[in-house]
């Protein structure tokens, strides 16, 4: 194998990694999720990644990474008084629900009825407040976020696709050395725990529905546009259909949906990863192999992460979503026709507030909708007469 390709998937793996572990075990803390039942979750989700960009890959001889849905972890993240067995219910669900589009031609456009410009907007509601954690975290440690933060706004002007992993590796020394972080103790290797999920309608319709459109328009989507943008044209039914299938697979064991992925993607469709596009696609098999390994490290991961300050850690993950939320607000924002629709999507998906049992991103999904159909009605009652 050609050490470009290995390089690559390193890079792609440990960006990926390394820039949201945080915000996966906040979602984990989120739902209660036990410390068995959090590697089981680190290591279902990196199971689910590798195989799927093995088989992708190899099947459709282009490479085709997955990654874990960021915006789906910050969701998860969001959520207040769910029990993890009603949390894998709703990650299997939202598998099936992405599965479905891919196989289910109707079901797909249906979907994609849903403006852009509003599922933006969700997801910039679901990523805000924990953006809006960095400020205070930083006067709370301002020691340890002050450097974080300089070393993340100069590596971004280079190479953004390192600024998280730059941050994060000064960061982590610099937590143990100065006394605010405790040594973790050794772990031992992590093992699948199986879930028994609760299938709880409150929490299918404001956390599984919403999970799988955060993860079709914040992660799918761009992951398909970035490979259409390297020259490739992506099997899109059996990508949604596999990584669907894996998602409901690895909710069983507690772990949020796998997706397409698409910054980290872009890591690994260059021309230095080989120079004949026709084999760059065996970068997918190595891409797998750093993730087997990635989960299997993951009690380790989780122990380091949990010896370290609050604040740090929010202010790992607040940085980590600056680039998405910049992303969902331009889209939501971007087109004048539904841009108010999109604020109101984004208003009350931050608000946090449930009724009925159904969590805030429903709730701001079906607002923008109402408000998109509305002005809708309000342009075509404005028309005159005859006018198609």
């Amino acid at each position: 194998m050609r050490a470009s390709l290995l390089s690559a998937a390193l890079v792609a793996a440990l960006v990926g990694f390394g820039s949201t572990v945080a915000l996966v075990l906040a979602a984990a803390a989120a739902v209660g999720a036990s410390p068995e039942q959090t590697a089981s979750w680190v290591l279902a989700v990196s199971l689910a990644k590798a195989l799927g960009s093995a088989g992708l890959s190899l099947w459709a001889r282009m490479p085709m990474v997955l990654a874990w849905s960021t915006p789906g972890a910050a969701l998860v993240a969001a959520t207040q008084g769910l029990s993890m067995e009603q949390a894998a219910g709703a990650f299997v669900l939202s598998g099936l629900l992405i599965a479905a589009m891919g196989l289910i031609r109707p079901l797909g456009r249906l979907v994609a009825l849903i403006p852009d410009a509003i599922a933006a907007g969700m997801l910039a509601g679901v990523l805000l407040p924990f953006v809006l954690k960095l400020a205070p975290a930083a006067a709370e440690s301002p020691a340890l976020l002050g450097p974080m933060v300089a070393i993340f706004a100069l590596v971004r002007l280079r190479n953004p696709a390192w600024a998280v992993l730059s941050a994060l590796a000064v960061g982590l020394p610099l937590a143990f050395l100065t006394g605010a972080a405790h040594a973790p103790a050794v772990a031992g290797l992590p093992a699948l725990v199986l879930v028994r999920p609760e299938f709880d309608a409150g929490v299918l319709m404001g956390l599984a529905v919403p999970l799988a459109l955060v993860t079709m328009a914040s992660q799918n989507l761009p992951g398909f546009a970035t490979l259409r943008a390297a020259g490739y044209e992506p099997p899109v039914g059996a990508a949604l259909t596999t990584t669907g299938l894996l998602s409901a697979g690895a909710g069983l064991f507690g772990a949020h949906p796998v997706s397409m992925a698409a910054i980290t993607a872009a890591i690994c469709l260059g021309d230095d990863v080989h120079p004949d596009k026709g084999r760059r696609w065996i970068v997918g098999l190595a891409y797998a192999g750093i993730w087997v390994a990635l989960g299997l490290a993951s009690p380790l991961v989780i122990a380091a992460i949990a010896a370290l300050p609050p604040s740090l850690v929010a202010g790992i993950v607040a940085i980590a979503l600056l680039g998405p939320l910049t992303g969902a607000l331009t889209g939501a924002t971007n087109a004048a026709a539904t841009r108010v629709p999109a604020v109101v999507t984004l208003a009350v998906t931050a608000s946090g507030v449930a009724a009925f049992g159904i969590g805030a991103a429903f709730w701001g999904l079906v607002a923008g909708v109402a408000f998109h159909l509305l002005d809708l009605g309000a342009v075509r009652l404005a028309r005159p007469s005859g006018t198609p």
